[in-house]
């Protein structure tokens, strides 16, 4: 069997394509990007950037949005590397809103589900469809679907 000749591997060496270079850069943005939407977790609703904003942190932007984020409204941002990335919303896509601990759904617009009023009033006072009704409503909030207050 032949060696290799480090002489023609050498002279077959051509230039790095375009794109080719610093692939970190497109790896670790992609890794934002997985890392923002797959689970996706807001810190609240703003209209304006926060002034520090920690590293890794989502944001829904808020109607009448300014600074940094002007334009993006109902958008997610996310501050990586000390830069803002926006994501625009799509039908079906669910996040954690951390400030409420609810649920929030995309359909054409943001949405979050109420507490349902806990019964009131009649002729007859069932206390065990009471309980069951309270207890139902606590799952609804234990799951984050609706808020607990």
């Amino acid at each position: 069997m032949r060696q290799a000749s480090r002489r023609v591997c050498a002279a077959r060496s051509t230039a790095t394509l375009a794109g080719q270079t610093q692939k970190e850069t497109f790896v670790n943005e992609a890794f934002v990007r997985i890392d923002t939407l797959l689970h996706c977790a807001i810190e609240g609703v703003l209209a304006s950037p926060p002034a520090t904003p920690a590293e890794g942190t989502c944001w829904l932007i808020d109607e009448g949005a300014g600074g940094a984020w002007a334009g993006n409204e109902g958008q997610i941002a996310a501050f990586a590397g000390g830069n803002w990335l926006f994501f625009a919303p799509r039908d079906g896509m669910r996040l954690l809103d951390r400030s409420s601990g609810r649920d929030l759904r995309y359909a054409g617009g943001w949405v979050a589900p109420d507490r349902p009023n806990a019964p009131s009033g009649g002729g007859v006072v069932d206390s065990e469809a009471r309980a069951a009704i309270a207890a139902l409503t606590q799952c609804l909030v234990d799951a984050g679907i609706v808020p607990a207050a």
